[in-house]
């Protein structure tokens, strides 16, 4: 089963390389990792996105406790959460694919962010069900470039992930 796992953590250098190679050293796989610092500069949230039984996630739980730089640690699959990945494509945008791509951007709520004469580069947001969909809805050779962020995630309502 896939999970979400939110983690506060210092903000340190090799903290990251720390939380990777826990996974990696017990053969554990990562579907992705987002990090970036939050509104305290002294840590950072991490997401990680991985998948295993639940007798495995919770392994993963108890060996991420147990890492000095790991400030807090939650699932966020056990509970309502909102999840949301970024993704920029490029697509090949010249003669009657300009206005395809253009109603294609809007279908699925995305904005084009970069236009060139033979080229658009959307952005768009959204579950990565919503991501896949979009680029499965897309013609065959019309693709130049995807970059994804991986997912990120935040509990909804009342529940944080706060020292």
């Amino acid at each position: 089963m896939r999970h979400i796992i939110s983690l506060l953590m210092e903000n340190e250098p090799g903290a990251l390389s720390r939380v990777a190679g826990l996974f990696s050293a017990r053969g554990y796989n990562i579907e992705s990792l987002t990090v970036a610092p939050t509104e305290d500069p002294s840590l950072s949230r991490m997401t990680v996105v991985t998948s295993g039984s639940d007798d495995v996630i919770e392994q993963i739980n108890k060996q991420l406790n147990k890492l000095v730089d790991v400030v807090k640690v939650v699932d966020l699959s056990g509970g309502d959460h909102i999840e949301r990945e970024l993704m920029l494509v490029k697509v090949r945008a010249s003669g009657k694919d300009r206005e395809e791509m253009k109603r294609m951007a809007e279908i699925f709520r995305g904005r084009i962010v970069d236009v060139t004469d033979k080229a658009y580069t959307i952005e768009l947001t959204g579950t990565g069900a919503k991501l896949d969909a979009f680029l499965g809805a897309l013609e065959q050779g019309v693709i130049l470039e995807t970059v994804r962020t991986g997912a990120s995630g935040i509990g909804r309502g009342e529940r944080i992930l706060k020292v």
